[in-house]
């Protein structure tokens, strides 16, 4: 695997408070993940967007530490990545540092000929894998590059993935007292509606991947739900925040959330989760609601991404 370096491809987040508003101008002017009015618009509504959003998303990203920690998670990652495969392991962000602009022309300088580009996006959608390929796609031009890419483009169903999303359900789980009474609750970033309709095969991968989980596990209930919508157009569902209202009112005290689409910790998962919805599912009367870990640096996780790349290489 001489001259083969790997790129982890991942949406990235604010560094910094002061981050926050050009972080979102970045996201909400892409249109692979939202189209805001006709193109040559979408600019000047992306900033009105923003303005009004800033200020309380900022205040989000002071509640859980001042920044975002993808940045160092992801990297934490490559360097696991990198000591599993002994090839050199990178990282390209979508909407903030480090940019896959910014990695590629490092990666050129140290003789790489071949790069593997994988997803960190467990579950393919064009909103996110795609905006990212297409980003590095653009990049890849720009700089005349010759680069051989190989594309891992999902692994929603890897026995790897699937089982190091299993143990953090059984570590999850191993803290309440009465598995049987608890209440699975995988929670999925949402999608407008559209794109499915469209074809986008997201909600067809995040559906496989639960039911692929639910085969370990025996006698405990399940249920999936869609977060952290934005805008007023149709969105999958049911929300988790009408899920969990649902739970409550059977009489559900003891929930276990399950973070999918989700490889590392952010704000949706250390503020939306950890935060909202725990002050919202015990104003409803869950006594028992917790989360299980994100996968992060878990040593099964890593082997799926060694696994992955190992077995792209063989292919191309």
């Amino acid at each position: 695997m001489n001259n083969t370096a790997v790129l982890l491809l991942q949406m990235g987040g604010p560094d910094s408070l002061e981050a926050v508003k050009p972080f979102l101008l970045n996201l909400f002017s892409d249109r692979e993940i939202i189209k805001i009015g006709p193109a040559w618009l979408q600019p000047f509504i992306a900033r009105m967007i923003v303005r009004r959003r800033a200020p309380k998303v900022a205040e989000k990203y002071r509640e859980i530490g001042g920044k975002s920690p993808i940045r160092e998670l992801t990297q934490a990652q490559a360097d696991a990545l990198a000591a599993e495969l002994g090839i050199p392991c990178h990282v390209g962000m979508r909407y903030w540092h480090p940019f896959t602009a910014e990695t590629l022309p490092q990666l050129r300088k140290t003789g790489i000929k071949r790069l593997v580009a994988l997803s960190l996006y467990p579950h393919y959608s064009r909103a996110t894998s795609g905006s990212s390929f297409n980003d590095l796609t653009r990049c890849l031009a720009d700089q005349d590059s010759d680069l051989e890419v190989v594309r891992i483009p999902h692994f929603y169903d890897h026995p790897l993935y699937i089982q190091a999303v299993s143990e953090k359900i059984e570590t999850g789980l191993a803290s309440f007292p009465d598995r049987s009474a608890v209440q699975l609750l995988f929670s999925a970033h949402s999608l407008p509606q559209s794109f499915i309709d469209e074809g986008d095969p997201y909600l067809d991968h995040i559906q496989s991947t639960v039911r692929l989980v639910m085969e370990r596990f025996d006698n405990v209930s399940h249920h999936l739900a869609f977060q952290s919508r934005a805008g007023p157009v149709k969105w999958l569902e049911p929300s988790t925040d009408d899920k969990l209202k649902e739970l409550a009112a059977a009489g559900c005290a003891d929930v276990l959330m399950v973070p999918l689409s989700f490889v590392s910790d952010h704000i949706e998962t250390l503020h939306e989760i950890d935060i909202e919805y725990a002050e919202e599912a015990h104003k409803l009367g869950i006594s028992s609601f917790r989360r299980t870990e994100s996968l992060n640096s878990s040593p099964t996780f890593i082997r799926c991404l060694a696994t992955l790349v190992q077995d792209a290489l063989k292919n191309s």
